[in-house]
């Protein structure tokens, strides 16, 4: 036994009672195959992403149930032969729900991991000074209070090296002989 919704719509200009024998049909396959109906919700008529035989509107209904394969087959069988559905989906669910604990219970282990940061202490107010506003950045100036001017960095000489001058060499003289 597993768990499915089957998303299906129907079209507009059928009858309420043709759609109410369709699901009746249907729950009594979930039902004799013994399974279970979780939910049946009728969302009513929405616009559709693109038209489907002509029609822009359909009856959306969602049935949410617990069966076997088999059933599910067959219910899409039916889905398949009646005239007033336009489009149907089947989804496991069960699959889905597994990989949420799952991705859960990576988180909770992830988190059990990691180090917890101790927040730092605030620093003492000045005596006088007007309590801190909630949110406000601590070591932050308030709102609209001059700010400090930057201290100045000292000057810096930088040392001027002399570099010694070489006089090139008197050529040698070259006697012909």
């Amino acid at each position: 036994m597993r768990t499915y919704e089957q998303l299906f719509i129907v079209n507009t200009a059928a009858a309420e009672t043709d759609v109410d024998a369709l699901l009746e049909q249907l729950n009594g396959i979930i039902k004799a195959s013994g399974g279970a109906i979780d939910k049946t919700d009728k969302w009513g008529v929405r616009k559709l992403a693109y038209r489907v035989n002509r029609q822009t509107e359909g009856f959306y209904i969602l049935l949410s149930f617990t069966c076997g394969a088999q059933t599910v087959r067959e219910l899409e069988r039916r889905l398949r032969v009646a005239d007033i559905v336009m489009k149907y989906i089947t989804v496991r669910m069960d699959e889905r729900m597994k990989r949420v604990v799952k991705r859960q219970k990576r988180r909770e282990k992830r988190l059990a991991r990691k180090p917890q940061l101790s927040a730092p202490a605030a620093p003492a107010a000045l005596p006088g000074a007007p309590p801190p506003s909630p949110g406000a950045v601590p070591g932050a100036p308030a709102p609209g209070a001059p700010m400090p001017a930057a201290p100045e960095a000292p000057a810096v000489e930088t040392p001027v090296v002399e570099t010694p001058v070489v006089e090139a060499a008197p050529a040698a003289e070259t006697t012909e002989s």
